[in-house]
């Protein structure tokens, strides 16, 4: 059984591969604008995107740019 992708994490992956985690960051941003201007099935799908970088940004392990800040786990 192979598993396919969903659009939202190919964008996300796309997103990551070009940003780093700037994409998060900015995916965030858009969508508080896209819900502020009245846009919010707009502002769900930007979320979705979001919420796929962030699960393959940690799925990949990639917390060696937050050397330096807080532990919130901790």
């Amino acid at each position: 059984m192979t598993l396919r992708r969903t659009r939202a994490e190919n964008l996300a992956m796309t997103m990551l591969a070009r940003d780093g985690i700037a994409a998060i960051w900015l995916l965030h941003l858009s969508a508080a604008r896209a819900y502020r201007d009245g846009h919010k099935l707009g502002a769900a799908g930007i979320i979705e995107i979001a919420e796929a970088a962030e699960q393959e940004w940690l799925r990949r392990g990639e917390t060696r740019v937050l050397n330096g800040w807080p532990n919130w786990r901790a």
